[in-house]
């Protein structure tokens, strides 16, 4: 039977028993005390970095992983972005995690262990963006060639600074920002990036003025000095600038990521102020040059030009040898218009004439005298009315003949010119043909009328005119009773009859008239 109650005491039966809580805070400060301060060096692996800023990551190499704590304020003091995959030395204290039961190294610093890891880090970011297309040839944007104002992202205290404006002023001076930044250490990524985002949001109308190009400089340097220049932050900041930007950070054989998203790379700051601005005096020479050469340009096509137009000139016919044959028709046709028009008039004056004998009443006469001055009122308003067309034509011809001699110094228009002036011509001669029928048919109309208006056609139908002995017209029985003679007028003559009353005013006696007088008519 097994002794479940032995009468010996088990060894360590006197030691103190612990809690879970005392056992893990003993091993804590045992930890703490003896590696207070220790420098390691590994290989970053899953890093991960919340959102109050803190950063847990694994540090390892091939045998063991110790799990690594930085705080948000080491972390914000980085020169670069941990990453996993990255070799760094990582200094800190050593301590536990209780609750856990794990071991784990807070860091308050961390480095890249070596340019070697830098540039494994560098070709990385690198090939990350130029598959982002960051890179392409694409973006890229054109200089200015003369800008007036220029942003330089620096040191104010460097010498980089001082070159760069004793540059500009040999070669062209211009306006300079200097927008001050810190270009090595851990808060050089943060200020370069806000100098390229603070120059880009500047108006153009703003109290400050816009620069035109900017420059972001810094002197030569080992690759850890010229890691801010590599930093996603800075990177994007130039990339999404919408002003020119030019990199000038090291010296020729110095690379950063900003050279390759920039506009344009510079191999030094001297360099970027030579790129920025040309040279006055060679531009100055380049003008002078240039207009000297615009001055022979032109004194040679003047010269050129001159002798084609006196050649032209030559072989144009004069403007009034073209005008000598259209002014001659027109002044046939002129003298031919008056006589037609003296004519129709002496046709018409002579039907008047024929008329004018057989209208006896004084009232008619009267009519025939006012008919003929409207007649002659109207050949000569229409003497005057061919006179102004004849001037409009001639102000025409002018006009044309002034518009033939400007276009006379074009051959090719010359043919044009003269048809244009044929057809004018004719037009004229039509217009005036037009004008001389129309009143010979106003005329006509005019003759018809009177004729229509006339007493003789009354006559010829039988109709007779009776007058006083005084001429006057008696219109009514009472005025025939009344006159002692009367003249009747039929349509071939007159006839001369005497009422038989006797001249003292009394009336006839009825028994008839008297031996050898003629009887009364009433």
């Amino acid at each position: 039977m097994s002794d479940f109650f032995p009468s010996e005491p088990a060894p360590g039966a006197n030691m103190a028993e612990l809690t879970v809580s005392e056992l893990s805070g003993a091993i804590k400060r045992t930890i703490e005390t003896n590696f207070d301060r220790v420098r390691v060096r590994g290989e970053l692996g899953r890093v991960t970095i919340a959102k109050s800023g803190h950063m847990y990551a694994d540090l390892k190499d091939d045998k063991a992983v110790i799990n690594t704590i930085m705080w948000k304020g080491s972390v914000s003091r980085l020169p670069f972005r941990p990453e996993e995959g990255l070799e760094v030395i990582a200094e800190g204290k050593l301590s536990t995690y209780p609750g856990r039961s794990n071991y784990q190294l807070i860091a308050d610093t961390m480095s890249p262990a070596g340019a070697g890891a830098l540039m494994a880090l560098l070709e990385e970011r690198k090939k990350k963006f130029a598959a982002e297309g960051l890179f392409d040839t694409a973006r890229k944007q054109a200089l200015p060639f003369l800008p007036r104002v220029i942003g330089v992202v620096t040191s104010p205290t460097g010498a980089v600074i001082r070159d760069i404006l004793h540059r500009l002023t040999d070669r062209f001076p211009v306006h300079v920002i200097v927008w001050p930044a810190l270009v090595q250490g851990e808060a050089a990524a943060g200020q370069i990036a806000a100098g390229i985002r603070g120059f880009d949001a500047l108006a153009a109308d703003g109290a400050v003025p816009r620069p035109d190009v900017l420059i972001v400089a810094r002197g030569g340097g080992s690759i850890e000095d010229l890691w801010p220049f590599n930093e996603e932050i800075v990177v994007r900041a130039a990339a999404d600038c919408s002003i020119p930007l030019i990199s000038a950070v090291g010296h020729e054989t110095d690379t950063t990521l900003i050279d390759f998203v920039s506009d344009r790379r510079a191999p030094t700051p001297t360099g970027a102020a030579e790129i920025a601005v040309p040279v006055r005096t060679e531009l100055v020479e380049r003008t002078q040059a240039l207009g000297q050469r615009l001055v022979r340009g032109l004194t040679q096509t003047n010269t050129r030009q001159e002798r084609e137009l006196a050649a032209l000139a030559a072989r144009l016919p004069r403007a009034e040898s073209l005008l000598e044959a259209r002014q001659q028709r027109f002044d046939y046709a002129e003298g031919r218009l008056t006589a037609a028009l003296q004519t129709a008039l002496l046709r018409k004056q002579g039907k008047f004439d024929q008329v004018g004998p057989r209208l006896r009443s004084a009232a008619l006469v009267q009519g025939m005298a006012r008919l003929e001055k409207d007649v002659m009122r109207t050949g000569e308003r229409l003497r005057l009315g061919l006179g102004r067309a004849a001037q409009t034509q001639e102000t025409r011809l002018a006009g044309l003949s002034r518009r033939l001699d400007a276009s006379a110094q074009k051959l090719a228009d010359t043919r044009t010119a003269e048809d244009r002036l044929t057809k004018a011509g004719d037009r004229l001669q039509h217009a005036m043909l037009d004008r001389l029928n129309r009143k010979s048919e106003q005329l006509d109309r005019s003759g018809n009328l009177l004729k229509a208006l006339s007493y003789h056609g009354t006559l010829e139908r039988g109709f007779a005119i009776v007058r006083d002995d005084e001429g006057r017209v008696l219109r009514g029985k009472a005025a025939a009773e009344a006159a002692e003679t009367m003249t009747l007028t039929f349509k071939d003559g007159d006839l001369d009859v005497s009422t038989g009353k006797p001249t003292t005013g009394r009336k006839p006696a009825k028994s008839g008239p008297p031996s050898g007088t003629q009887g009364s008519l009433f």
